[in-house]
């Protein structure tokens, strides 16, 4: 009977005339005839979260001393105004900012945050210039016109976080 149902409400959306590209229960989204339906990306893992410290020293102690992770070295990203350290974890990393420079935005951070704090989240994608595309056309702000080199050599982009329920996230190719 299930069966029967579902099947009744899918049959008005499949003809040899009409394509589909995506299906839920009683419903499908027709794409134009003759079109191929446009890349499709998908988020993948959460790559790392990011936390920007006062003293970077003390946390990459805390994280390595105290609590045993592995730890990466001190690495300088100018283009990026900040230093990152990297605490390797089972399913994911942490990575620790610190400022670099005068303009960068980890000290903005910090100065309305004094003792550092959660500063963003990243998230793996599988292909970075169709989700900024199809994002943008789903009125959420990228921080750049184009992706950028990360920490981990790979591209980059930024989302408003206005406009990602107040939480800065990173979308990083995979």
């Amino acid at each position: 009977m299930y069966f029967t149902q579902f099947f009744s409400r899918l049959r008005p959306c499949i003809s040899a005339s009409a394509g589909f590209r995506h299906l839920t229960l009683g419903t499908c989204m027709k794409q134009e005839s003759g079109k191929v339906p446009p890349a499709l990306w998908k988020l993948g893992n959460l790559n790392h979260v990011a936390i920007a410290t006062p003293d970077l020293e003390k946390s990459t102690a805390l994280y390595r001393d105290v609590l045993g992770a592995e730890v990466s070295g001190i690495e300088a990203l100018p283009e990026h105004g900040v230093y990152t350290v990297f605490v390797k974890l089972d399913n994911t990393k942490l990575e620790l900012l610190h400022p670099l420079g005068d303009n960068s935005p980890i000290q903005n951070f910090l100065d309305k945050n004094k003792n550092g704090g959660m500063h963003h989240i990243c998230i793996e994608v599988n292909d970075i210039k169709a989700a900024m595309k199809d994002l943008k056309d789903q009125n959420i702000r990228c921080l750049s016109k184009e992706p950028r080199i990360g920490a981990h050599g790979k591209p980059v982009v930024f989302l408003h976080p206005k406009d990602c329920a107040g939480v800065l996230v990173e979308l990083e190719e995979a």
